[in-house]
């Protein structure tokens, strides 16, 4: 997940803020304001989700704002497929239409990042309760 937020990250930053600001506007769901805000923050929140990944920092945290990052950006392509529109996803830069195949695509990663989500808490809980009996053996 690290490297695909890391990539998505990089293919929008190589090219003027405004280029991707079009992709957003694209979807005609947004004000400009909130456009030329998305346009400019998105791809440094994926740069940093996706570093925080890499170092596994948080990893719960990292991973459930990903999943729901993730989610947003999948729900909203989804919606645009339904309504027919023509658009470029957005996700990886210029050129990549919405398709069955990119929506197939982002589901699986979305799926992949909730069940990261899910076995960063798993873990999590795991040691928890680990603690805790070490805590009440030792009493």
């Amino acid at each position: 997940m690290a490297a695909v937020f890391l990539y998505a990250a990089y293919t929008k930053l190589r090219e003027p803020w405004l280029v991707f600001a079009m992709s957003i506007d694209a979807y005609q769901l947004l004000p400009q304001w909130a456009v030329l805000t998305l346009g400019r923050t998105i791809p440094w929140l994926e740069l940093l989700l996706g570093l925080l990944l890499a170092m596994g920092i948080a990893l719960r945290y990292t991973a459930a704002a990903a999943a729901i990052l993730l989610g947003v950006f999948f729900g909203i392509m989804v919606h645009a497929y339904a309504q027919g529109l023509k658009i470029d996803c957005g996700c990886f830069g210029l050129g990549e239409p919405i398709t069955a195949r990119t929506l197939l695509r982002d589901g699986v990663l979305l799926a992949a990042c909730l069940t990261l989500t899910f076995l960063a808490v798993r873990q999590r809980a795991r040691r928890f309760v680990a603690q805790e009996n070490k805590l009440a053996t030792q009493s």
